[in-house]
């Protein structure tokens, strides 16, 4: 079955001040679609190379599997995991582990928006629960899905793309790092975290 691009949880300016409509409106509708056709597309050239039984062209399907199904995987997270009237420092069972895994909210904001200001060119800042080790990690993905680790499982994510912040924040990135997080969805994230430890 063909992918389709989710609905916004909200409307389109919903998020204002923090994110405005027409970024939102942009982001969603043409460059979180464009991630969604490319997977579509990737899916559709993998199953004729398996009907055919020609993978000469191989390595550029499963590279465009791995970029067009992250980007829309993220992205779809990343509508989710924001809300109008968000924000707020953590609570229920995500600020219990954000405790024990990096001593307190504080210290957790600072790597996190540390993390998301130092990802080299385009790419997302992610907060996942790595079941292997048992802890919280904030993680960086340059592109969609390089740097990320195995078995890390994504619960909330920053776009620090630059089509996700230019037309209000140009190139402030810090400025756009700062607003974001007026917007936390933390009933998503502990949707998430349930999930997890229902495993």
């Amino acid at each position: 079955m063909a992918h389709t691009l989710p609905d916004l949880p909200y409307a389109y300016d919903a998020l204002e001040p923090f994110y405005d409509e027409q970024t939102v409106r942009l982001h969603h509708d043409m460059h979180h679609k464009a991630y969604v056709d490319g997977l579509n597309n990737a899916e559709s050239k993998l199953a004729e190379a398996l009907e055919k039984g020609d993978f000469a062209l191989i390595k550029h399907i499963e590279r465009e599997l791995s970029f067009h199904g992250s980007g829309h995987i993220l992205h779809t997270m990343f509508w989710e995991n924001m809300k109008p009237g968000g924000g707020g420092p953590a609570d229920g069972a995500v600020a219990e582990l954000i405790d024990r895994d990096f001593g307190s909210f504080d210290n957790f904001k600072k790597l996190f928006s540390a993390s998301a200001l130092a990802v080299e060119g385009s790419g997302w800042t992610i907060l996942a629960c790595n079941p292997i080790f048992e802890k919280l990690v904030v993680l960086q993905a340059e592109k969609h899905q390089d740097l990320t680790q195995w078995g890390a499982v994504p619960l909330l994510i920053v776009d620090v793309w630059e089509h996700a912040y230019y037309l209000k924040y140009q190139n402030k990135r810090a400025a756009w790092i700062e607003a974001w997080w007026n917007l936390i969805n933390w009933d998503d994230v502990n949707r998430r975290v349930a999930l997890m430890q229902q495993k």
